[in-house]
């Protein structure tokens, strides 16, 4: 019996994807951890390995098909004996409908023998099993959410329940129908979204227009912003940072450092700078986790990189411990990677903090919208020429750099916010404090 490939989850948020090139053909023998495919998500391209082996039957789905749902099978694996004509024959059907005298439940148990469905865990959370595992833990009773997968991203493979014992399983299911059924998840508030598509179409009637068609970044950008600003409680912090004495070390900094190839820009300066604050003001690194609040010992500090069609916000992890030069060198690969889409999950997720920066764009001063979880998000403008009045009261010219801090009030209050932007603030106009 044909082996069905399903298309895989490769972030815990990834509901459908793109299969942007196949990496192999029908008739190709495969085995466990060799490439099948490059696979598209909303951030990111990353290739998907086979977690067992075999024979590439068929391919169900073409290159460069979009919106198809985790969990939906995308090619079919022979099994010792079978053929190519056997794939072809098993090959699911979308368009098919269920014969009219075929009772439901027969046609049910039908496919239940082909591939038991994906199993859910007692919380509702899906488990990721391979076809073939769920069928041998089908034939020896396992229950799968005993089972640790050691496929990727935790997946369960054939050798992960060849070994497993069935009693194990049956007595975890037996804990788990012990317990209260869980309460249905309540159903999330219906966002307003605006005008109708039918609606704005109408308005435009007549008019001469080009319609941009959108991506699983930009739904996902659209989601998420929209969350932000109708669940977290902004505020806004501003304050001006004179960046004469930064900038004047920075060019010291670069001049020592042109024969390494290392050339410092200023947002690397920033990054150090909120990074060190974290550390600062322990109680401002911290992220809202639904029920309660995270604070973060590390500071992992996210940047956002301006993308075709949209954005990404790859994370400095361990921000406050690396030199200058180490920050900027890996802000610079991980903004490159961030272009060509080819940043894993785990590079661009997480941190407490991030910093957008659009100061290069010749933007005074703006408004960021915070990116949840995180507790804030620095807005940096650009550095412009302005009079300040001096220590002695004297008037003078100092290129002077607007920020705003926007903080999320579940997480952080004023007085704390305050605190947090004066340390940034602190730091950026004593840049040699930064390096002790």
């Amino acid at each position: 019996m044909s082996i069905e490939i399903l298309m895989p989850a490769l972030s815990p948020t990834m509901e459908e994807g793109t299969l942007a090139k196949w990496l192999v053909k029908e008739g190709d023998t495969v085995s466990a951890g060799d490439l099948l495919a490059e696979i598209e998500t909303d951030k990111a391209t990353m290739e998907f390995e086979a977690v067992d082996e075999g024979v590439i039957g068929k391919l169900l789905v073409a290159e460069g098909t979009e919106g198809v749902k985790v969990n939906s099978p995308i090619a079919l694996l022979l099994e010792d004996g079978e053929s190519a004509s056997d794939a072809k024959a098993a090959a699911p059907k979308a368009e098919a409908a269920p014969k009219a005298d075929a009772p439901k439940a027969e046609t049910a148990s039908a496919e239940a023998k082909e591939a038991p469905a994906a199993p859910t865990s007692p919380d509702g959370e899906r488990i990721f099993a391979s076809p073939l595992a769920r069928r041998i833990a089908a034939d020896k009773g396992l229950d799968l959410t005993g089972v640790q997968g050691s496929g990727p991203h935790g997946r369960i493979v054939k050798a992960d329940v060849e070994g497993a014992a069935p009693q194990q399983a049956k007595a975890a299911t037996a804990d788990a129908s012990k317990t209260d059924a869980p309460k249905s998840a309540p159903a999330s508030a219906a966002m307003p979204a605006g005008p109708s598509t039918d609606a704005v179409l109408k308005m435009y009637e007549g008019r001469t227009y080009t319609e941009v068609k959108l991506d699983g970044m930009r739904k996902t950008i659209a989601a998420r912003l929209t969350e932000a600003k109708q669940t977290i409680p902004h505020f806004y912090l501003r304050r001006d940072i004179e960046l004469d004495a930064l900038m004047a070390f920075r060019s010291k900094l670069n001049a020592q450092l042109d024969a390494r190839g290392v050339k410092l820009s200023v947002n690397d300066f920033i990054i150090k700078a909120c990074a060190l604050a974290l550390q600062q003001v322990p109680a401002a690194n911290a992220v809202w986790a639904g029920d309660r609040v995270l604070q973060l010992t590390p500071s992992d500090v996210a940047v956002a990189v301006a993308i075709e069609g949209g954005l990404f916000t790859p994370v400095l992890k361990d921000a406050e411990m690396k030199s200058l030069s180490a920050l900027s060198a890996e802000m610079k690969d991980l903004a490159a990677r961030a272009k060509s889409k080819k940043l894993a999950p785990h590079e661009y997720q997480g941190g407490s903090f991030a910093i957008s920066n659009l100061g290069m764009f010749g933007i005074d001063n703006f408004d960021a919208v915070i990116n949840p979880p995180h507790g804030a998000i620095l807005a940096v403008g650009a550095g412009v020429k302005k009079p300040v009045v001096g220590k002695d009261g004297a008037l003078a010219v100092a290129t002077v750099m607007s920020v705003t801090l926007s903080v999320d009030h579940r997480v952080i209050d004023g007085a704390l916010g305050a605190q947090l932007l004066q340390a940034i603030k602190d730091n950026l106009e004593n840049p040699l404090a930064m390096l002790a």
